[in-house]
């Protein structure tokens, strides 16, 4: 326990309060020519030399059993709020958690070191659990990743515990997970934004703030409520002592009052209305004949798949059994074989178009002009002149789309023969014109990238589609975490969401972030509903990544300030002991 916190003390919640400063207990006072008295261990341990207990030396060694547990179970607790469960109050409830276990489990000499440690061992468990879907790639790729992106816990955790003694302290708090979402989702190799709690807030009350500031400031909000939670737990103490203090009361009570009313707003924030043309719209899920995407034993019958689709849905128009689509979306890599290098291939799609009658939008890897690479296409394919326009990935998956250090890498790991191409980014937005409408193209994982859906929105796109393959990943919580994330995109941008995925899930998503339908995995199937495209920004389309960038630096510049004043404090510690 931080020394100088008793249970019941009002001045521990954060907010500015400066009873309870850690202080040393007062030791006898010295006898004349006595020998003076030997600084306490943790003082010691304050000072820079080695803690007089045992362990690693990143191991704080004043760190008690219970904040361990408190962070690993508030790792495992924020995973409840994801897909497959989505109980969503799961995640303030394990921001509360770990936070507590960093501000009451600090060590008083080791409170950066401690909240590092305690925050890795929150995020260890949550990404564990959460990525296990990587499993079917390799249970190390699954472990590495898991472990890796844990690693952006520790200093996130160290940042909580620097802000503890700042006034406002949960504010500061909130605003730290938002800057560690920001560098993880950027660094390194333009990385990696699984796991963000805004992507647990698909279908809450809070889900709206995200029209306001995007997926940043939804996140801020929930960091912000669970913060507050865990500054109310840690102000009670005993309730005899809390009830005491009229002063700490107030705070407490305005705590409560602003978790509630972040809940409370939320549903009332209005989303722009929908002022473009009504449209039927098709999602077409061919199906894959088994588990996974390799080419041996599948090629080309995944195109025969959604070829076969097509024309189901040409005869079913014909039947008056649905209505007539006016744009077709067809799913990543819908074509396993490059339709402008194989005429059969060709052939087979566009006739299915023409039987169709509208355009339809293509996914299919196709090979650059030199041979040597790929790009990952979302083509317009016109029943008319064939394929025209076209969106080519620009985020790609490193290790699953191309190979870093590919001459280094692959001499050990022979995995990666795997990947024989590597695929090259394309450079503008997925902005097409299909049909009637414009449609703002992502491609898979882009999805849960807010500069590549953003861009897709602001340059144009009346409705976003998120072309996927999912059949690597299926049967596990990918899918359901993938349709998760663009339901909050559907909000967040205020348009609808197209999600065409070759084996499930494909679904069709209005612009306030309902489920119109779903697929099953793994099936044939053919969604037609009405949508109503829209070319009206929320406002954070107009504010793009101006609330992630202040947030950021808010607590960023927060955590500085709390290692300088901690810093200081230990400063004159040191003198006052020698």
């Amino acid at each position: 326990m931080e020394a100088g916190t008793q249970r019941g003390d009002p001045g521990r919640l954060g907010y500015g309060a400066t009873r309870g400063q850690a202080q040393h207990p007062p030791g006898p006072a010295p006898q004349p020519g006595a020998a003076p008295t030997a600084a306490p261990a943790d003082a010691a341990a304050g000072t820079g030399q080695p803690a007089s207990r045992g362990g690693p030396g990143w191991w704080p060694a004043t760190l008690r059993a219970w904040p361990v547990a408190a962070a690993i179970g508030g790792g495992l607790l924020l995973t409840i709020a994801f897909p497959p469960t989505g109980f969503w109050p799961a995640a303030p409830a394990a921001v509360a958690l770990i936070t507590l276990a960093i501000w009451r489990g600090r060590a008083p000499a080791r409170p950066l070191r401690t909240g590092a440690v305690l925050g890795f061992l929150a995020g260890a468990p949550f990404f564990v659990v959460l990525l296990f879907w990587m499993h079917v790639i390799g249970p190390d790729a699954w472990l590495v990743l898991a472990l890796v992106e844990a690693l952006y816990f520790a200093p996130l955790g160290a940042g909580i515990a620097a802000v503890r003694r700042l006034p406002c302290a949960p504010l500061w708090a909130a605003c730290l997970w938002v800057a560690e979402e920001a560098v993880r989702g950027r660094f390194p190799l333009s990385g990696f934004t699984w796991g963000r709690l805004a992507f647990s807030q698909s279908a809450s009350p809070f889900t709206r703030y995200a029209s306001l500031g995007g997926a940043p400031l939804l996140t801020f909000v929930i960091a912000l409520a669970g913060s507050l939670l865990a500054g109310l737990a840690i102000s009670s103490g005993t309730w005899r002592a809390a009830a005491a203090d009229r002063g700490g009361a107030l705070k407490r009570l305005a705590a409560a009052a602003a978790v509630i009313a972040l809940a409370a707003v939320g549903p009332a924030i209005p989303l722009p209305h929908a002022n473009g043309r009504t449209l039927t719209t098709a999602v077409v899920q061919g199906n894959v004949p088994r588990l996974g995407l390799g080419f041996l034993g599948q090629r080309a019958t995944v195109l025969h798949n959604h070829v076969r689709a097509l024309h189901q849905l040409a005869a079913q128009v014909r039947a008056g059994r649905l209505p007539r689509p006016d744009l077709v979306i067809l799913p990543e890599n819908s074509s396993d074989i490059d339709p402008y290098a194989d005429p059969g291939a060709y052939a087979l799609l566009n006739a299915a178009v023409r039987d169709v009658g509208v355009p339809t939008l293509v996914g299919a890897l196709t090979f650059t002009r030199d041979g040597q690479h790929l790009e990952n296409r979302g083509i317009v394919w016109s029943p008319q002149t064939g394929p025209g326009a076209y969106y080519a990935k620009r985020h790609l998956v490193p290790f699953g789309e191309y190979v870093p250090m590919r001459p280094v890498l692959g001499r050990y790991i022979k995995r990666l023969e795997l990947v024989p191409y590597d695929q090259l980014p394309g450079h503008r937005p997925g902005v097409l014109r299909l049909g009637h409408a414009t449609v703002g193209d992502v491609i898979c994982f882009e999805v849960a990238y807010d500069n590549i859906v953003s861009d897709a929105v602001t340059h144009g796109g009346q409705v976003i589609v998120v072309q996927t393959n999912n059949a690597d990943y299926g049967r596990t919580d990918q899918p359901a975490q993938q349709l998760a994330i663009s339901r909050l995109r559907a909000v967040e941008h205020a348009r609808p969401v197209l999600i065409a995925a070759t084996s499930g899930i494909s679904a069709i998503v209005t612009a306030d972030g309902r489920v119109l339908t779903q697929s099953r995995q793994f099936t044939e199937t053919i969604l037609v509903r009405k949508i109503r495209s829209s070319t009206a920004l929320t406002i954070a389309d107009r504010l793009g990544e101006l609330p992630e960038w202040a947030l950021a630096a808010a607590g960023t510049c927060a955590a500085i300030l709390g290692i300088a004043l901690l810093a200081t404090r230990d400063r004159t510690r040191r003198r006052q002991e020698a």
